[in-house]
């Protein structure tokens, strides 16, 4: 279906994307994508909002990734949405035991009716043509949106672990012995921290999730009472023509007050031999899981090892590449690399294995991707990490974080790490802006 297209000029776009983003609150369906004007690379726009969904497609794991091929094959228009990380088991022989306090579905897309892209001082909007008629009154009422005020949340949160340090201990030892006997040589464990019968504005929370972490891949997702807020610094996978972009992260360091104890910090990651080899292991399982769609000899590693800063965190991140034949369908090249090795460990399916018989919850959305396909058949998916996720109708609220495990780890400072990643979700839960 034709798009109508029409930019305008901003001439405040802090501003303009504050508005965007209340006026987006009376559609139930939404997904913001804002990279908070992170200087990277790869990038196609500074934020886009997709509201109002014309088609769409909702399904379990079953024939995931069959039915989202036929979506985005017959639609050959923009489809945002996600993929949660269960949706392994539609890629290979697994399964999904655990509690699942979010009932999110496991695979989520649709077709917007209105687009926005913002980039540096224009917003251009796309809208189906049955709704073009709309722009211009659209553009106004968006600009009129600053006299709205986002309601606070109620502070009645109390936050649980589903795992208690002992216990995660224990568990992480589990996971070394596997190591010791050959089974794998990394896994990623995750723990959840959850609330129940607790309300918040979603909004609230996710202006002072970003606000606090500004990370380049910051997603707002809301279909109907299901919300995921994240702060997600990491992307999955990028696909520009043929060519293939994945950046996983591995090595976690907390920034520090003082400028040069923060860049010393920053130095000793990058040169922390544990932190060090499990990104060289993740990066190894990315260059495996691209080769399945590459042009041989095309699976490059751009950068290794490198530090990014971010207002929380240092992380150590690496950008692998590769070329694909034309005729490869898009999603056959998400579903190669799906889910993320960052998130898994290695080898992958071993590593799955161990961590869903250890974990004691479904990670759902958290560690899946959320981002869009464009009309030609490129695409861009973040990790879902750093994130709240929140159900509106059952009051709960859950985030979770996990780290790597190798050989080196020591269960106490994995518990540290993974308290040093709580740290913003949990500061914005309890402290209203």
């Amino acid at each position: 279906m034709q798009r109508i297209t029409k930019t305008f000029q901003l001439k405040n776009v802090q501003q303009f994307k504050k508005q965007l983003f209340l006026w987006a609150q009376q559609s139930e369906t939404v997904i913001w994508l804002d990279s908070n004007n992170y200087n990277q690379q790869y990038s196609s726009f500074d934020g886009v909002l997709a509201v109002e969904e014309f088609t769409s497609i909702k399904t379990d794991y079953y024939n995931a990734f069959k039915k989202l091929k036929e979506y985005q094959t017959i639609t050959k228009d923009y489809i945002f949405g996600y993929i949660s990380y269960d949706v392994k088991n539609d890629v290979e022989q697994l399964s999904s035991k655990n509690f699942d306090g979010l009932d999110f579905p496991d695979l989520y897309f649709f077709q917007p009716q209105k687009l926005f892209f913002i980039n540096q001082n224009t917003v251009e909007f796309q809208y189906l043509k049955l709704v073009d008629d709309e722009i211009e009154s659209d553009f106004e009422n968006i600009q009129k949106s600053k006299s709205l005020e986002i309601q606070k949340s109620k502070n009645n949160i109390k936050i649980k672990l589903r795992i208690h340090k002992d216990e995660y201990y224990k568990k992480v030892t589990k996971i070394l012995e596997h190591i010791q006997r050959g089974d794998i040589y990394e896994a990623n464990f995750c723990q959840e921290f959850y609330a129940e019968n607790a309300t918040i504005n979603p909004l609230e929370v996710y202006e002072h999730l970003n606000a606090i972490s500004q990370p380049p891949f910051a997603t707002f997702l809301k279909i109907d009472a299901q919300y995921a807020l994240s702060a997600s610094p990491e992307r999955y996978l990028r696909k520009e023509g043929t060519k293939i972009i994945s950046q996983p992260i591995k090595g976690t360091a907390k920034r520090l007050r003082s400028k040069i104890d923060d860049e010393k910090i920053a130095s000793d990651l990058a040169r922390d031999l544990k932190e060090r080899s499990e990104n060289v292991m993740i990066v190894d399982l990315v260059r495996n899981d691209l080769s399945k769609s590459a042009k041989k000899g095309t699976v490059n590693v751009e950068e290794l090892c490198k530090v990014y800063s971010f207002k929380q965190v240092h992380q150590m991140i690496s950008t692998v590449v590769c070329e694909i034949e034309e005729n490869i369908h898009p999603v056959d090249v998400i579903k190669n690399t799906f889910p993320m090795g960052s998130m898994t460990g290695a080898p992958k399916v071993a590593a799955m294995k161990i961590i869903e018989n250890l974990e004691e919850t479904k990670r759902g959305l958290y560690s899946g991707a959320v981002g869009y396909f464009t009309p030609d058949g490129n695409f861009d998916f973040n990790v879902v990490i750093r994130s709240i996720l929140y159900n509106a109708e059952t009051n709960y609220i859950s985030y979770s974080v996990g780290g790597a495990i190798t050989t080196k780890s020591n269960p106490e400072k994995e518990y540290e790490e993974c308290l040093l990643k709580a740290k913003a979700m949990k500061y914005v839960l309890l402290h209203s802006k």
